[in-house]
């Protein structure tokens, strides 16, 4: 996965853990797509002071994710959501039986709805 949509999907999961200047100056480079000059106007800090906060940061939402596998675990269960739905899915499609494909397709249809 590219570092930049890593970080960006990890500041979804950890982001307000961070302090409040290394969580905005991660959200308006990541997030908004601001240069650390834009950056630096924006929070009145150096350029340097920027780029510093954000690999602070950086570091920090992946020592979270190492530490509570938060995101990880997001994927596993996305990953059961998408197989429960699969599984549903050929239920409804062999069976013959009208409450078994209704039960099936109500399943599917739930699994389907907690990934949204």
């Amino acid at each position: 996965m590219e570092k930049n949509i890593e970080v960006s999907l990890l500041f979804d999961f950890y982001g307000e853990l961070l302090k409040p200047s290394g969580r905005k100056a991660v959200d308006l480079y990541y997030n908004e797509d601001l240069s650390l000059a834009e950056i630096a106007d924006e929070m009145g800090i150096t350029r340097q002071g920027v780029r510093d906060s954000i690999k602070r940061s950086e570091l920090a939402l992946f020592e979270f994710e190492e530490k509570l596998g938060l995101f990880k675990r997001f994927g596993q269960l996305e990953n059961g959501l998408d197989e429960i739905a699969e599984a549903a899915h050929k239920i409804f499609e062999q069976s013959e039986d009208k409450q078994i494909k209704t039960l099936a397709q109500n399943i599917e249809h739930k699994a389907g709805a907690l990934k949204e």
